[in-house]
Formats: structure tokens, C-alpha cells, sequence
């Protein structure tokens, strides 16, 4: 199903993408031959009534258009004007945006119609503070609710770690606005330093120590992930936990730490199950955190509590406001994006932050399984990304043709035919760099 899901969302995102090269480029009075699903020899194809092939290859890593391009070979002279090389500079940036314009008007239309369908957030109450965080030295208590981030209005836990994400990798003092449960406000200041600059997978509410305040879980488990250590014991979903090694568990939480607390450390579980005990033998996996802690996890899921109405802000804006707000949402999303490559290039934020195409599919796979909204947020998402990335001015990107015809535009005409050439070399050796970097990433996280 990971699998599946990746293919759709590849496919998807690639269909979306091409679509706005192919849509400019038939406006634009451009003959396109084929416009192809992925590469490699086309599966099956069908030709439409202006001549363009349409067809799916079997490797669903991209896709292209390919236009008539004098470059690639003699354009008969009843075709001169529907070749892409004889058009004006500014109809081949029009062209070569398209693709990423496209990306982020889906992007656009996927955050609409989310918006206009009603939102419900957490509202950022803290239900806990660790010891010796950033969030502790500020001041930040138990029961506090987080109203702005320098300035910035926070409604819910989302919001509070998308403007926490802004600060990654810096060091720099951030200002919140709380207020407590007499809903007095006060100022307190995070000092950050090189913030979470060298994390794989940052966290930002644990990375300054907050613990967002959750409905307490039931000792009853909901699902055993399979072949894992849970599983091997014999537990199964229905089971509820009463003790481990004869100490009572209160909470759920409680029973975490217990088993966080014994990595390959035989554990003695006393389970409820069709109201009788059982006693299992538990061994917790031994699993490495960002500092080399090494914690246990046996792969047990508790049954989902039921949030109170009070603890939720619903928004339901109108039609307009919904399509402004999937603007704003998008424009953040390029921005962050960008600003995320250039810390990667300045060292503030590691590389190891780069994704293939298997982290890819494995969010795919798991976005889908949380629903439909999640996962049309998760293309949403990569659609954004998929565009900046082919913005950049990096040769073979649609950002690096055009910087090439921006410069054919100041010049009067397209720079030599070698210097192109030879640019394109460079920009495919650069992104070989970035795709082993990213496959590498890939690779060590399973």
C-alpha cells in the first residue's frame, strides 16, 4: 500500500506539473509531441487530434513534455512557427514557470478547499514543561496558553510549530505571549542556540521542552504493530495493562516510562484480558534518540481518547476568506521551504534533513492512512516543495532555462549553444549530489 500510495501521489503531483509546461505551451503556439507519466519505454500511449502522444512509462520517479525544438533536430519549414526555440524569450519563461506555477495553484486549491470545509485545532494549552528546556529556563508553566510568537497570533498546536520552525538552526531570542488560567498575559523570552541545527527529524514543541495538554490514554491497547516486540509477547488489541514487575500502572504515560526506562530488558506485564489476568514476558526493542540515548519501544498503540469541545477552536471561514487563506498558506510554505535550503547551505540546518523517495513513500503511506484530508495536505505539501525545488536557478530545472532566456532577453539572443551545454553538465552533476544525499538519508533511516 506504501507503495501504491507513493505512485499516486508521484503521479499526481507530476500529471499537475507537466500539465502547466503542456497548457502555455499549446497557448503559446508550441507543438508538443508527448507528454509522458514517467520515464522510460511508454507502457501504453494514445495520440491526440493535434498530434501530442500521451503515455505512461513504467518508472514514476517524473515525467516530461517534449516540444518541437530545433535543438534536437530539423523542424520542417511549415513547422518553423510552432518550434519552441523560435519563439520570444518571454513566451519560454512563460512556458518553463508554468510547471511550478502549477504546483502551487494546486497547493492553492487544496488548502480552499480544506479551509472551506471547517478546521479543528488543539488549542495550545501546555500540559507539561521538561526540566532544564529552553521553554523551563523561560518560565513557561503547566497550564499556560501560548497566544503569539513574536507578534504572531497562535489558534492551535499546528500553528505554534510551523512558527517555531521559522527559527530552526538559529540562535536568536524568541519572544511568546502567554496567558495562565486567569487569563493574566505575561511576556517571556526562549533563548535558542543553534537550535535543533544538527536534528534529522526536528521536533520543535520538544525541542524547547513543551508538552502539548492531551485527554489522559487508557491502559487499553488499540493495535500491536506486527513482528514487533509487543507482538512476539503475545499481547493483542483489547489488552489492558495493570502492572509491570508487579508495580501498578496509573497511566498510560506512566506505562511509557516504564518501558522506555528497559531497552532489551526482560519485563514481567500483568494484561487484563476477557476479564482475566495474563502475565506476558515483554523485551523492548533498544532504540537510538538524536543524542544516542538508547530507549525501549514495543510497538503497542493506545485506544484514542476523546478530546473536550472546550480544548478545540473550530474555524469556518467563508468561501473568500477560505481561498485567502489558502494563499497565505501556500506563500508560507514557499517561504519556508526556501529558507530551509539556504540554512541547509549555510550549515545552520544539516543535511540530513533532505528526503528521497523513500521517505517519501513512507509518508505517503502513512499520510493516507490518516484520510483523505491528510492526505491531500500531504500532496498539497510536496506539490510546494516540487515547485521551489524546480525554481531554482540550477541548470535541467525549470529555474535554471529561465535565468537562460532571462539572459537571451538582456542579450537580444540565446547564449551560445556550448555555454548551455556545458551549464547543463554542471547542473546535472549538481543534482546527482543532491539525489545521493538525499538516497543516503533515505537509506540510514531504515
Amino acid at each position: 500500500m506504501t507503495i501504491l500510495y507513493f505512485i499516486i501521489a508521484i503521479s499526481l503531483l507530476v500529471v499537475i506539473h507537466e500539465y502547466g509546461h503542456f497548457w502555455v505551451a499549446r497557448r503559446c503556439g508550441v507543438q508538443v509531441q508527448r507528454f509522458s507519466v514517467g520515464f522510460g519505454k511508454p507502457l501504453f500511449s494514445i495520440k491526440d487530434r493535434h498530434g501530442t502522444e500521451f503515455s505512461l512509462a513504467p518508472i514514476p520517479l517524473g515525467g516530461y513534455v517534449k516540444m518541437l525544438d530545433s535543438r534536437e533536430g530539423p523542424v520542417p519549414e511549415h513547422l518553423k512557427d510552432q518550434e519552441f526555440n523560435s519563439k520570444p524569450a518571454w513566451q519560454k519563461i512563460a512556458i518553463a514557470a508554468a510547471g511550478p506555477v502549477a504546483n502551487f495553484i494546486f497547493a492553492i486549491g487544496v488548502y480552499w478547499a480544506v479551509f472551506s470545509g471547517g478546521t479543528e485545532g488543539l488549542i495550545p494549552v501546555v500540559g507539561d514543561v521538561i526540566s532544564d528546556s529552553p521553554a523551563a529556563m523561560a518560565g513557561i508553566e503547566k497550564g499556560d496558553r501560548i497566544v503569539s510568537i513574536d507578534g504572531e497570533v497562535s489558534n492551535t498546536w499546528q500553528d505554534v510549530s510551523w512558527q517555531l520552525l521559522d527559527y530552526l538552526g538559529e540562535t536568536t531570542k524568541v519572544s511568546l505571549t502567554l496567558s495562565n488560567a486567569e487569563n493574566a498575559t505575561r511576556q517571556v523570552e526562549l533563548n535558542l542556540v543553534e537550535w535543533l541545527s544538527a536534528s534529522e527529524q526536528p521536533d520543535p514543541l520538544g525541542g524547547i521542552g513543551l508538552i502539548p495538554r492531551l485527554p489522559s490514554l487508557s491502559l487499553t491497547i488499540a493495535d500491536v504493530v506486527a513482528d514487533s516486540p509487543a507482538q512476539q509477547a503475545g499481547m493483542i488489541a483489547g489488552d489492558r495493562i495493570v502492572a509491570v514487575n508487579g508495580e501498578q500502572m496509573d497511566d498510560w504515560n506512566t506505562w511509557v516510562d516504564r518501558v522506555r526506562s528497559a531497552p532489551n530488558q526482560p519485563l514481567q506485564v500483568a494484561v487484563e484480558r476477557n476479564q482475566r489476568e495474563t502475565i506476558l514476558t515483554l523485551i523492548p526493542a533498544a532504540v537510538a534518540m538524536d543524542d544516542g540515548k538508547l530507549v525501549g519501544q514495543v510497538g503497542v498503540m493506545a485506544q484514542r481518547p476523546n478530546i473536550p469541545q472546550d480544548w478545540l477552536v473550530t474555524s469556518q471561514p467563508g468561501i473568500a476568506q477560505a481561498f485567502v487563506m489558502g494563499v497565505d498558506k501556500t506563500g508560507q510554505l514557499i517561504g519556508f521551504t526556501l529558507e530551509s535550503l539556504w540554512k541547509m547551505i549555510t550549515g545552520d540546518v544539516s543535511v540530513k534533513n533532505l528526503s528521497g523517495p523513500i521517505t517519501i513513500a513512507k509518508v505517503a503511506g502513512a499520510s493516507a492512512s490518516g484520510g483523505l484530508e491528510t492526505f491531500v495536505g500531504f500532496l498539497a505539501l510536496l506539490s510546494v516543495s516540487l515547485g521551489v525545488l524546480n525554481l531554482l536557478p540550477v541548470p535541467m530545472l525549470d529555474g535554471g532555462h529561465i535565468v537562460f532566456h532571462l539572459i537571451e532577453m538582456v542579450r537580444g539572443k540565446a547564449l551560445p549553444e556550448s555555454v548551455q551545454v556545458g551549464a547543463v553538465k554542471v547542473g546535472m552533476l549538481m543534482l546527482l549530489m543532491l539525489m545521493s544525499v538525499a538516497f543516503y538519508n533515505d537509506i540510514s533511516r531504515l
